[in-house]
């Protein structure tokens, strides 16, 4: 995170050297923004998802649609710090990042306390809270074990509502195209930089 006097550069959100957590709900368009928005800075960018890097785990996945447990927390966790650990090391390397993942207010576990440690206290989160229509549609495009039931995502949505009101910037994409929210990304990292959120 830039210091106090920080030169225009090092505030501006589309050049700037930061690292970015996309929060939000199973549908809300996290990785698809992610991808497009770490394809199209002006300086270099990677990506990294969550669900790709708990993924990594072929034999012995602890799909958490199969139930919560100790294996899939500890999974999780895993996940976690590796992504935290990637993202650090890219920064150190000047190298911004976006990560992505289904973080709750009302979770501990699931928390951003986890992402701050690993991370950094730079991080910048952002929630992507579409309606809950389009997260359904959203959701049915899917496949294999990141598509979900409709009750489930119903669920994860109303619970992702604990966010307003939390002082995090908040993008409504239902309407927008992949490439407005990205320019909505910017201008919130932007806004970030200059005022960081308290979190």
């Amino acid at each position: 995170m830039p210091a106090p006097g920080a030169t225009p550069a090092q505030l501006d959100g589309t050049r700037a050297a930061v690292a970015v957590l996309l929060i939000g709900p199973a549908g809300a368009g996290k990785t698809t923004v992610a991808r497009y928005w770490a394809e199209h800075r002006a300086v270099p960018t990677a990506h990294i998802s969550l669900d790709d890097v708990r993924e990594w785990v072929r034999s012995g996945f602890a799909d958490p649609q199969a139930g919560w447990n100790d294996h899939s927390e500890a999974q999780y966790r895993l996940a976690r710090r590796t992504c935290g650990f990637a993202a650090r090391n890219f920064l150190a390397n000047g190298i911004s990042c976006v990560l992505d993942d289904a973080v709750f207010p009302d979770w501990p576990v699931i928390g951003l306390g986890g992402w701050k440690r690993h991370v950094g206290p730079g991080l910048i989160p952002v929630v992507l809270l579409p309606g809950l229509d389009i997260v359904l549609e959203r959701n049915a495009e899917r496949s294999g074990n990141r598509r979900l039931s409709d009750e489930e995502v119903a669920h994860i949505h109303g619970r992702m509502a604990g966010w307003y009101g939390s002082g995090l910037p908040i993008i409504d994409n239902s309407r927008q195209e992949v490439s407005a929210t990205a320019q909505m990304l910017d201008t919130v990292v932007a806004r970030s930089l200059a005022s960081p959120p308290s979190w």
